[in-house]
C-alpha cells in the first residue's frame, strides 16, 4: 500500500495562506498545524494580564501584544502565536506586512491541558533560539502555578516558580510586579 507524499510548504506559501485564513496555524519545518481555541479560564487570565501590562507599560519603551501577533524564529523555522509577548527594542518584522515579529523580549504562554507539555518542552526549546528573548513565563490555567525562566549572562536559563496567590508575579525585564491573585482574578476555585 502506498502513502501519499506529504507536501511541505515553504515559508512564503505558509505566510500567503495564513494571511488569508480565518483560523490561525503554526508552521514548523514545512508543516502547518491548526491551533485550537482557548478555554474560559485561559481567556480570563490573558485578559487580566493584558490589562495589567497595558496599563503598566503605558508611556514606556516596551509594549505588550496579544495572541494575534505572529512570531518567527528563522533559526528553526517556527512561526507561532504566543499568548502574550513584550517587545522592548525597536520591533523587527519579517517583511513590510508588519504582522510577524522577530525580536520579542518576553513571551508568556497560558497553559491548557492540550498544550502544556508542548509549551513546557519543545516550544521552549525552539523559543530559546530567539536571541532577544530574556524571559519565558508559563501560567497554568487549571491551577495556581506560574513558572518563569530567565536568561542569564552565561546564556543559561534559571527557573523560578510560584503556587500561591499571594506570591508576586514578576517580570524582571520590565520591572513588573503584582500579586499572582491579580492574574487569576475572576476564576472560581483559585
Amino acid at each position: 500500500m502506498s502513502h501519499a507524499a506529504l507536501k511541505l510548504l515553504s515559508d512564503k506559501e505558509y505566510l500567503a495562506f495564513e494571511r488569508e485564513a480565518e483560523e490561525r496555524h503554526e508552521y514548523y519545518r514545512g508543516e502547518m498545524f491548526a491551533m485550537s481555541g482557548a478555554s474560559f479560564k485561559h481567556n480570563v487570565i490573558e485578559d487580566n494580564l493584558r490589562v495589567l501590562l497595558g496599563t503598566f507599560l503605558k508611556d514606556r519603551k516596551c509594549r505588550s501584544f496579544g495572541s494575534n501577533l505572529r512570531v518567527h524564529i528563522p533559526a528553526n523555522t517556527l512561526y507561532t502565536y504566543p499568548d502574550i509577548l513584550i517587545v522592548c527594542d525597536e520591533p523587527a518584522f519579517t517583511d513590510d506586512e508588519f504582522d510577524t515579529l522577530l525580536n520579542p523580549s518576553v513571551i508568556i504562554e497560558i497553559l491548557s491541558p492540550s498544550t502544556a507539555n508542548y509549551d513546557r518542552g519543545t516550544k521552549f526549546d525552539l523559543y530559546r533560539e530567539i536571541k532577544s528573548l530574556q524571559e519565558y513565563v508559563l501560567i497554568d490555567s487549571t491551577k495556581v502555578h506560574v513558572v518563569r525562566y530567565t536568561r542569564n549572562a552565561e546564556e543559561t536559563w534559571t527557573l523560578s516558580e510560584s503556587k500561591n496567590l499571594h506570591d508576586p508575579f514578576y517580570i524582571a525585564t520590565i520591572g513588573f510586579d503584582v500579586p499572582i491573585a491579580e492574574i487569576y482574578a475572576g476564576i472560581p476555585d483559585n
